[in-house]
């Protein structure tokens, strides 16, 4: 658990060493079916898978980004970012969204089983059924890194813990838990995953009344709670930029008091929270077809 926080090297030696991986999701695997979520062991095996998928989009070998990622070369004449993990135009991220997702394989070895349906859902079940907060925070953890990215690999790994594995219930109770960073890498993980627009509707329905719920009633006084403020803010702001429907979910969930008491706050201690704040507001108040609805 120490060394797989070593950095880029000792990630990467991790990774390539065989069996490792597959060692790991085994003995996770056996504590779920034994009902023992809870075990001192279950949580350094998630806590290393945890760190082992920290900036994987970017770290993969070459030989499997070209297998993965081979799609990319047919998106855009216009991309001349070179590699396989540059940055894109939003046209082209655009595209991407309509790009045939790679098919997972049935028997996963090693650095594969990283983003494999199969880890996304036992993640997602230690979630629900582990007590233990590290476990909880390791779990959440994983599947930010994981959706952190804007290539077929977060997306596919978004739209499994979305759609296919139904995770929004066992990610929106953990943003009622008193744990500051549970709570705070839960928010995280929502608002890597309200990125994509195909999944914005879903999460908004599940979702988006909790995420009021939690924002506190005015800028929080320490830092951590401060960022999950931030968070919350911006997760709402993708949520609801693009959609009239979830503004107005938002409002109906008296969100509007809270939002302006955050923005309002100018101490530069506290400045993120304040400044996602507004622009969260800023955003709202382009649909204009909710401005007497705000008045009121």
């Amino acid at each position: 658990r120490n060394m797989s926080s070593a950095g880029p090297e000792g990630r990467k030696k991790m990774r390539e060493c065989e069996g490792l991986i597959d060692s790991l999701v085994y003995y996770i695997q056996g504590a779920i079916a034994d009902h023992e979520p809870n075990d001192k062991a279950t949580e350094n095996c998630v806590c290393i898978l945890h760190n082992l998928s920290y900036q994987l989009e970017l770290e993969l070998p070459e030989s499997y980004a070209q297998s993965i990622y081979v799609q990319r070369r047919n998106i855009s004449n216009n991309d001349k970012t070179p590699g396989c993990f540059g940055t894109r135009s939003r046209k082209v991220k655009e595209k991407q969204q309509d790009t045939p997702l790679p098919e997972e394989k049935s028997n996963p070895k090693g650095v594969e089983s990283l983003w494999h349906s199969t880890l996304i859902r036992i993640y997602l079940s230690l979630i629900a059924k582990s007590t233990r907060n590290y476990t909880q925070e390791a779990s959440l953890g994983a599947l930010q890194n994981l959706t952190a990215g804007t290539g077929p690999m977060p997306l596919a790994v978004a739209r499994t813990v979305v759609q296919k594995a139904n995770g929004l219930p066992s990610i929106r109770a953990m943003l009622h838990v008193s744990h500051p960073t549970v709570k705070k890498t839960a928010v995280s993980l929502l608002r890597n995953l309200s990125r994509n627009p195909s999944l914005q509707n879903d999460i908004a329905r599940e979702v988006l009344p909790d995420l009021v719920s939690v924002l506190p009633d005015c800028v929080p006084g320490c830092e951590v709670a401060c960022e999950t403020t931030a968070s919350i803010c911006y997760t709402l702001f993708n949520l609801t930029q693009g959609s009239s429907h979830n503004a107005r979910l938002l409002l109906c969930a008296h969100g509007l008091p809270k939002v302006m008491a955050i923005s309002i706050n100018d101490s530069n201690m506290f400045s993120k929270a304040s400044r996602a704040a507004s622009v969260l507001l800023y955003s709202l108040w382009l649909h204009t077809d909710l401005h007497s609805a705000y008045k009121k």
